[in-house]
């Protein structure tokens, strides 16, 4: 389904992906594809995900105006086909490298769009048929001794391979955290739609989630990057329930 925010309509895919369109008709996506969420072919984990994750579609809308990838592992050149529009502008960050992803993926700069890439603390203004985005990044990572870290304190995420995104899209601000730990950097950002990573595992679960969104106090929370494999099933209702109880407004994009 699709969610109405400020005038702006957004939707979750599954795993990463979200497209979320301003009332003027520019369209933006996160994280496009991976797992089967937009060929049709995602099978759910478990009983309880199937019902808390948004339905497998074969989706080729190429509609996108801009696509933003914040890291190897959400990078997906057949998701990011499939979404972008002929002009579309594709934001990548620096560290997303075709040759140290094991899968079968074209390089971005290889891709028929224009291609920009940038670090952990970058802006860029992307202009569309439908308007100017303000595209900010923020850097995301695992900490070494935080509580996503393994007992010889590596991680999946190290700082400097990926990144967060925060949007204005028509005068309202969307943040993406990417496969992060919750940061007390996070603090300093005016949200107002938070797209929850809730996942736990290898980034911020749905308590980190909940005090993240306390913090930020957002005009609404919708979680995603949820139930798509077994290592990222998560209480999503137990979630919502938290956060409402915290009063912030809360809404979940299931089938």
């Amino acid at each position: 389904m699709s969610v109405r925010h400020d005038g702006l309509a957004v939707e979750w895919f599954g795993y990463a992906t979200v497209r979320i369109e301003t009332p003027d008709g520019f369209v933006a996506y996160l994280d496009p594809g991976r797992y089967g969420v937009l060929t049709g072919e995602w099978t759910a984990p478990s009983a309880s995900a199937e019902g808390a994750h948004p339905a497998p579609i074969d989706y080729h809308a190429r509609d996108a105006d801009l696509v933003c990838v914040t890291h190897g592992h959400h990078y997906d050149s057949d998701g990011v086909e499939r979404v972008a529009g002929e002009d579309a502008t594709l934001v990548v960050h620096e560290a997303v490298d075709a040759d140290e992803i094991d899968r079968d993926v074209v390089p971005p700069e290889e891709l028929p769009y224009e291609v920009v890439r940038v670090n952990d603390d970058d802006h860029r203004v992307v202009t569309g048929p439908g308007g100017e985005v303000d595209v900010w990044t923020v850097a995301a990572y695992n900490e070494p001794e935080g509580p996503y870290a393994r007992p010889d304190d590596s991680v999946v995420h190290p700082r400097g391979e990926g990144c967060g995104y925060l949007l204005s899209l028509d005068g309202t601000t969307v943040f993406w955290p990417g496969d992060s730990d919750a940061h007390d950097d996070f603090s300093r950002l005016s949200v107002s739609l938070f797209l929850a990573n809730i996942s736990g595992s290898v980034c911020m679960d749905r308590h980190d989630a909940a005090d993240l969104a306390e913090t930020l106090d957002p005009d609404l929370v919708l979680p995603v990057h949820y139930n798509t494999l077994d290592f990222l099933e998560a209480d999503s209702a137990a979630f919502a329930t938290d956060v409402a109880k915290r009063g912030i407004p809360i809404v979940l994009d299931e089938r």
